[in-house]
């Protein structure tokens, strides 16, 4: 069954019972207002535009990136448009929080037309949600005030660049945050980098190289069952690299290993390595040790 599509603001305003957005490309919802989920509340949701949610106390589920989560207090997470999702419960909600709905048109000749793709969080998954401590929510919501606040004044030729340096000013929040997660939930991340280097080390000691090359971010993301933007932002935080150039060092590693301890050949190694050229080995090993495979392999004689 295809996802129903909401291609505009307004259409999502119809559909959930709201009045009349009052900017047609930037609309802030109270959580409030929407007490009820439709009685045809379809099975998956995809919007042209995107949705910055602050959910509280909410007694329905949600899935998005493959993963269903409840949620707790001070809960905020991001979807970008196109992003599949579902809402799941039954009859009156009891949430309070907050929503804001930007088409992408509002960006067109802005700043964020070109940097919004940076914020890598709108393409995490629903269980890698921001969890906001209650002096942190009440900044978010500070400024979700203020976009609102703009709009329902009067519009003029300011109203574009105040509403987007206020949107500018909440990402940056949001990326600050992530980043404190990153650092403070220590146990559950620290688990997920045990899990990171136990996956690599039995794949690196398998014959997997050989047979299928080096393991893609993707697919190194999805065994540890989170999305590979949270990974590598996940990475950069605690350990300065991003996953593909955590992969490549662990490669190094094996590689320096078979330069010093067996006869093999640098071509041999390169291909037991899931190489296909040594040429290409030989390059990362230089650009990764500032020495060429060769001449590591020829100190240790």
């Amino acid at each position: 069954m295809k996802p129903h599509r909401f291609k505009t603001i307004s259409e999502y305003h119809r559909f959930r019972g709201l009045p009349k957005p009052e900017h047609p490309l930037v609309s802030v919802i109270n959580f409030e207002s929407i007490t009820n989920l439709s009685a045809d509340e379809p099975k998956h949701i995809v919007q042209d535009f995107y949705a910055i949610v602050l959910k509280r106390n909410i007694n329905c589920k949600m899935k998005y990136g493959q993963q269903e989560a409840d949620f707790d207090e001070g809960t905020m997470f991001f979807l970008s448009p196109g992003q599949v999702y579902s809402i799941q419960g039954k009859g009156a909600l009891t949430h309070t929080g907050w929503l804001l709905l930007i088409h992408p048109d509002f960006f067109w000749n802005t700043s964020l037309a070109n940097t919004i793709n940076q914020y890598d969080y709108f393409s995490y998954s629903v269980t890698e949600a921001l969890y906001l401590s209650e002096k942190e929510e009440i900044t978010i919501t500070s400024v979700l005030r203020n976009i609102e606040q703009e709009y329902h004044s009067t519009i003029d030729k300011f109203s574009q660049p105040v509403i987007v340096a206020h949107l500018e000013l909440l990402l940056n929040y949001a990326d600050r945050f992530y980043h404190r997660q990153f650092i403070t939930r220590k146990m559950a991340n620290h688990k997920l980098l045990t899990r990171l280097e136990e996956l690599l080390k039995d794949y690196f000691d398998s014959n997997y190289l050989k047979e299928k090359g080096l393991p893609t971010v993707h697919e190194i993301a999805q065994s540890l069952n989170v999305s590979p933007n949270y990974l590598s932002g996940l990475l950069k935080v605690l350990t300065g690299q991003s996953t593909q150039q955590h992969i490549h060092d662990k490669l190094i590693e094996k590689a320096k290993e078979k330069l010093s301890t067996t006869d093999l050949s640098v071509s041999e190694i390169a291909y037991e390595l899931g190489f296909e050229h040594s040429q290409s080995f030989s390059k990362l090993f230089k650009i990764k040790t500032q020495m060429s495979p060769s001449d590591y392999k020829q100190s240790f004689n």
